[in-house]
């Protein structure tokens, strides 16, 4: 059997946040792992007066990962994990304060739990948030939410309580007035097309009524409101994407600049794409961004100047240009428009994302912050620049996402919270900037694919082997064994020492220890026995000696013991269980016998016992087995069969283990859109955990992760309802005590974001609580 052919068949194991923002791959010698590891599940807490809890509720305080995490292991006081991953960080949902001086997260502050487009200070020293969400802190609040001076939500103030979901994209104060705009056709009950006014103070909805359409943006003058988007009409009037509303009657005035056209869909190339995203007034001028090349009766590419009076284009013409170019962010201070979007020209220089216009020119200043991807928002206070978007460099700097920039010289300042994914909003209160935006954790720690966490706190250590790999180092077994922690995967060094694919790392220090086996290729799976550390994954010479997929090394000198089953094919998976050491992955043949997938081999020999479940696979898929747990005289294993142990089982069984015989414990788990893989499986007391990407097992629906009754099968009340937008999964578990700890490729989890790790600290029990329904 080739054991490279898993390569063109297991899916891919990385999921981004957004589809346009991948993570790094997996390098080429790693990209099929699946890791052996450990267990998890809990309990929600019940509020009725404000939001009926999740059955499932992950612990808040526990870090999160910018990355799959693949392997889990937790001692007494610490928690190992590993993954494709870049940085840890405290969970702090998509929207956040920050100290305008130190950058550190403002808390305590209520968590958003969904992106925040736009944010406006509310002149109170807190702030007005829009955006895609239904919660913020423990409040139901659907779009819109006001955020107190003392960080709290107001309890009075919610314009949208009739519970519709409006998509709000932009906010500005005007005195009392809050006007917000986004795509929705109600808020509150009323019917509002587009845009809305809303006392600021009370939260209620005003007569305003222009009846727009998409609103992206607002800007406030006097007694006119400007509005751009991707409208074509107001109030029954041509308005071709940008627009001005008189503020008393909500009609639109005369002024009409009439933007058209923009970018040509690469697909459809007869379809053009046309908005005006961005707005800012100056004395007796109407900056506008956006898609378009034509406005105010003039070629205007992206960028424009119009007349207040009129609509006509000035002759301020500073060309924006760049693939997919776009402008979508203006801040106007004395003499300099700021501009931010997604351009690599403007003002007749050479502009990456980022520039300072010359208010009476048009030309670029000599302020070059020179973002390394795009810019959704601007904001000025003082000499300072806040910039954000998706970006990982600007002013000179590492900045990821987020920025301080010197208002004279365009360098980075010191200011650095790093947030996780894309900012797309900004405001200044007072002492604090609130950014919002698709994020989900911001501040926190870099770690390269491994980190440890403080099982107390759920915060990372200073421990940090900073492993290195040519094209980003994965992680996909770890295992502990008194103060080493043992590590395999796809990397080239580790705790400062050249090391391929397997270390023992110092559990105080992070340093590599001496013990080097130096596979030939990656290494997947790790199970500890005494002073023996066995070995999976797909190498053909580790430890010094050939060894096909399987060893057994000293836990001493590293070297190869004697012992040799000569695997034809990928190991995924081991357990070891007294003196057998059980095997899954994608072989044919081990330990001198035929065996597919699955075998039992002597601990002292390394031949394969009698034992053989034989896994086979509908359709002609492969019937690999990527989960082993032992528990008493029962074997679970997990993966991608459909029969085994003589009988019909869908990807997950119990297996005798004297006789190899399916028992008749069959949770059966399925998917309607894919193979349902099942990739973990751990056991604690009555529970089976498992994890993988199926949709219903144990005869419930369950995203992606379960817990089941060790007795019958069936799943239990449990259902953290893992998910993410590409081809999720849950591929770790660790159990340690009443705490199960979870990790995979989900981005949602408990009804909550909650990148890739999570912590449940009550087990499942009894299905005795109707309201966990």
């Amino acid at each position: 059997m080739n054991g490279n052919r898993r390569m063109d068949r297991l899916p891919r194991i990385d999921c981004p946040l957004r589809m346009e923002r991948s993570l790094k791959p997996p390098n080429a010698a790693m990209a099929g792992f699946v890791a052996l590891v450990f267990a998890a599940g809990v309990l929600g807490a019940f509020a009725p007066d404000r939001i009926q809890a999740q059955s499932s509720i992950p612990r808040e305080e526990t870090w999160v990962t910018n990355g799959t995490v693949h392997a889990i292991v937790r001692t007494a006081d610490t928690v190992y994990i590993g993954g494709n991953f870049t940085h840890v960080g405290p969970l702090t949902g998509c929207g956040t304060p920050l100290d305008v001086s130190t950058g550190q997260v403002r808390v305590p502050f209520p968590k958003v739990n969904g992106t925040v487009w736009a944010c406006a200070a509310d002149g109170a020293g807190g702030w007005f948030i829009g955006g895609e969400f239904t919660r913020v802190g423990n409040w139901e609040r659907y779009g819109i939410a006001r955020i107190r001076s003392d960080r709290s939500v107001d309890p009075a103030w919610n314009p949208n309580s009739g519970a519709t979901y409006p998509y709000v994209r932009a906010l500005a104060v005007s005195g009392s007035t809050l006007y917000a705009a986004g795509h929705f056709q109600s808020l509150g009950g009323q019917p509002r097309g587009g845009i809305v006014a809303i006392h600021a103070a009370t939260g209620n909805i005003t007569a305003w009524n222009p009846n727009a359409g998409g609103v992206w943006a607002i800007a406030v003058s006097n007694s006119t409101v400007y509005i751009g988007g991707v409208f074509t009409s107001v109030n029954g009037q041509t308005r071709n994407y940008v627009a001005a509303l008189d503020a008393t009657t909500g009609e639109a005035t005369a002024w009409n600049p009439n933007a058209s056209g923009g970018h040509h869909d690469p697909d459809f190339p007869w379809i053009v794409y046309t908005y005006v995203n961005a707005l800012a007034v100056s004395g007796s001028t109407v900056y506008v961004g956006g898609v378009f090349t034509n406005i105010g009766g003039q070629p205007r590419n992206y960028i424009a100047a119009l007349d207040a009076t009129t609509g006509n284009a000035t002759d301020w013409n500073p060309n924006a240009d760049g693939y997919q170019t776009q402008v979508s962010a203006l801040a106007v201070s004395g003499s300099s428009i700021y501009a931010g979007g997604y351009f690599t020209s403007i003002g007749g220089q050479t502009r990456n994302n980022i520039a300072a216009l010359d208010a009476a020119t048009g030309n670029a200043t000599s302020w070059d912050p020179n973002a390394g991807s795009y810019v959704h928002s601007i904001v000025l206070s003082g000499s300072t620049v806040y910039v954000g978007g998706g970006f990982w460099s600007i002013g000179g700097q590492s900045r990821h996402m987020i920025a301080a920039l010197d208002a004279t010289t365009g360098n980075a300042t010191a200011w650095d919270p790093y947030a996780e994914d894309t900012v797309f909003a900004l405001a200044v209160s007072g002492s604090a900037v609130y950014i919002g935006g698709e994020f989900t954790t911001v501040g926190g720690q870099s770690r390269s694919a491994i980190a440890a966490l403080d099982a107390a706190t759920g915060a990372a250590t200073a421990w940090d082997p900073n492993p290195i790999a040519t094209s980003g180092a994965d992680i996909r077994a770890l295992a502990v064994s008194g103060s080493t922690v043992y590590v395999g995967g796809g990397f080239s060094s580790i705790g400062g020492q050249s090391r391929h694919g397997i270390a023992a790392l110092d559990a105080t220090t992070g340093n590599a220890t001496d013990w080097s086996p130096n596979p030939d290729s990656g290494v997947g799976a790790l199970a500890v026995s005494g002073s023996t550390v066995y070995v999976g994954g797909g190498f053909t010479a580790i430890g010094g000696q050939p060894r096909n997929y399987i060893a057994a090394l000293d836990g001493t000198t590293g070297n190869a013991t004697d012992w040799n089953p000569n695997a034809n094919g990928w190991v995924l998976a081991l357990a070891v269980s007294g003196s057998t050491v059980y095997a899954g992955g994608e072989f044919n043949s081990i330990g001198g016998q035929f065996r597919s997938s699955i075998a039992a081999l002597d601990a002292a020999t390394g031949n394969a016992t009698a034992w053989d479940p034989n896994p086979k696979a509908s359709g002609g898929a492969y019937p690999d087995v990527y989960a082993l747990a032992v528990s008493g005289s029962t074997v679970y294993a997990g993966g991608l069969f459909t029969s085994i142990g003589g009988q019909s089982r869908n990807y997950i069984a119990a297996l005798d283990a004297a006789t190899g015989n399916a028992t008749s414990w069959n949770p059966n788990a399925a998917s309607p859109s894919s193979f349902p893989y099942v990739y973990a499986l751990a056991v604690s007391g009555s529970t089976v955990y498992v994890g993988g990407e199926f949709t219903s097992v144990g005869g419930q629906s369950r995203k992606y992760i379960a817990a089941l009754d060790v007795a019958t099968g069936n799943a239990t009340y449990w259902n953290p309802n893992a998910d993410c937008n590409y081809r999720p999964g849950a591929y770790a578990f660790a159990v340690s005590g009443s705490t199960v700890y979870v990790g995979g490729d989900f981005t949602t989890i408990g009804g909550e974001p909650r990148p890739y790790f999570a912590q449940f600290d009550t087990p499942p029990a009894a299905a005795d609580k109707w309201w966990l329904y």
